[in-house]
């Protein structure tokens, strides 16, 4: 892998995934000769980050945010930036800032093929990653180079309990401890202390939802019934919000069940299956029922909380989703697939373009090879073994992320030029 080490590159981190990953990373990337800054919003940013003599607190307005990012980037030189999602509204000002002054961006998400790697790009990710303008014969053409075996998942991955038990710390501090940062203000809409509650609960309640899921799930595959799968979204998730038309996961649900009641055949049911870190903000099992009322189809229509999503695709005749990264699984099996949202895996040769009403009717099955070729390149390239929140995962993640970052080029040239880090060779620990 093309590389160089450390000297004379000065990163500044931005907001990162709840956790201990940024500052992980961050002393590995000193350890290369590399100067690493962190620009803290809140005492959640600031509980995380280890090297405090390198934390830089805003405690400004986001008004003032731009000037202030700016007046870092001159008095730090920086080389680089580095952060968790491009579309929040701090980070896409320092996105553009950074850009346009020459700046690395690298910016880390949620795992494409979650749960079992993480992506990396550069710039921008989901509807503004370089897949969206890639094709899958560009892919086919890129992959050359790269005549290994896929790199196949662990038997066992899993970070959720730790997901969410970091995402209660980081809200607890920012209720409890967040007096410098009296400018904060979050992202999303939902108030820090409700965003706290809903976090808490959730890892109380896990034991009870996982009861609830499970007879639902049950009564779902003993029903004896065909049926079609819709796979929800988090309503405040960038992906949902930035990349789609839609104004509110109810909106999703109207479309939805307005077009299985008129295109479906009537002995066919929908299933909900709302995401693994669903909290409550919406009560969607209620919207679900309402809107199902609404069209008359009730008996037809099930809600399923959460969990693991293989034992519900082992049997659907099709899926539908605004963006959701699940849809990698779908099609994984073969299973024809709607997308209603900007996605990086939107590409005609898979995904499903028949109108939603025929869609139900008659789904044609994607192209498996066309897929296979995709899922490679994305191994290759921006998906990166590991995870944000258990130890082991951040472990395996750090390894390689270093190199990746320190290369002169991203990901996607890296394996044109035949200098990608060879992924296939790493076996993650199970």
């Amino acid at each position: 892998m093309l590389q160089s080490n450390g000297d004379n590159r000065v990163f500044l981190f931005l907001q990162g995934p709840h956790g201990p990953f940024f500052s992980k990373l961050a002393v590995m990337l000193r350890r290369s000769g590399a100067t690493v800054w962190r620009v803290g919003f809140n005492a959640g940013d600031k509980v995380f980050w280890r090297d405090q003599q390198n934390y830089i607190p805003f405690y400004d307005t986001i008004e003032n945010w731009l000037s202030t990012f700016q007046k870092i980037l001159d008095d730090k030189d920086v080389t680089d930036i580095v952060l968790y999602g491009d579309t929040r509204p701090i980070h896409a000002h320092a996105v553009k800032a950074a850009h346009e002054a020459g700046i690395k961006i690298h910016v880390f998400e949620e795992g494409y093929l979650r749960p079992h790697w993480v992506t990396y790009e550069r710039n921008g990710s989901n509807g503004n990653s370089r897949l969206m303008q890639m094709t899958v014969q560009h892919m086919e053409l890129a992959l050359q180079k790269a005549d290994i075996d896929t790199p196949l998942p662990p038997a066992h991955w899993g970070d959720m309990r730790q997901h969410v038990f970091y995402g209660a710390i980081y809200h607890w501090f920012v209720m409890f401890r967040n007096q410098k940062y009296k400018n904060f203000r979050s992202h999303r809409a939902l108030p820090v202390a409700r965003e706290f509650q809903l976090y808490l609960k959730r890892l109380m309640l896990m034991p009870v939802l996982a009861i609830d899921r499970h007879i639902a799930t049950q009564q779902v595959r003993f029903g004896g019934f065909p049926y079609h799968l819709a796979l929800l979204q988090l309503e405040h998730d960038s992906s949902f919000q930035m990349h789609s038309s839609f104004n509110s996961m109810t909106d999703f649900l109207e479309l939805v069940i307005k077009s299985f009641s008129c295109g479906a055949p009537r002995h066919h049911h929908l299933v909900f299956k709302a995401h693994p870190l669903e909290d409550g903000r919406v009560s969607l099992r209620r919207e679900v029922s309402r809107v199902a009322r609404k069209y008359g189809i009730t008996d037809r229509v099930h809600y399923v909380r959460g969990g693991k999503l293989a034992q519900l695709l082992n049997e659907t005749r099709t899926a539908i989703t605004v963006n959701s990264t699940a849809a990698q699984q779908v099609l994984w099996r073969g299973i024809p697939i709607k997308v209603l949202g900007n996605a990086v895996y939107d590409q005609p040769e898979f995904v499903n373009r028949q109108p939603l009403s025929k869609f139900f009717t008659a789904a044609s099955r994607p192209d498996g090879a066309a897929y296979k070729i995709y899922r490679r390149y994305l191994l290759e390239t921006c998906q990166v073994p590991g995870g944000f929140y258990s130890a082991r995962g951040r472990r395996q993640l750090v390894r390689q992320m270093v190199d990746m970052m320190l290369s002169p080029i991203d990901p996607y040239d890296a394996l044109k030029v035949g200098t990608a880090a060879p992924r296939q060779q790493l076996r993650l620990v199970t």
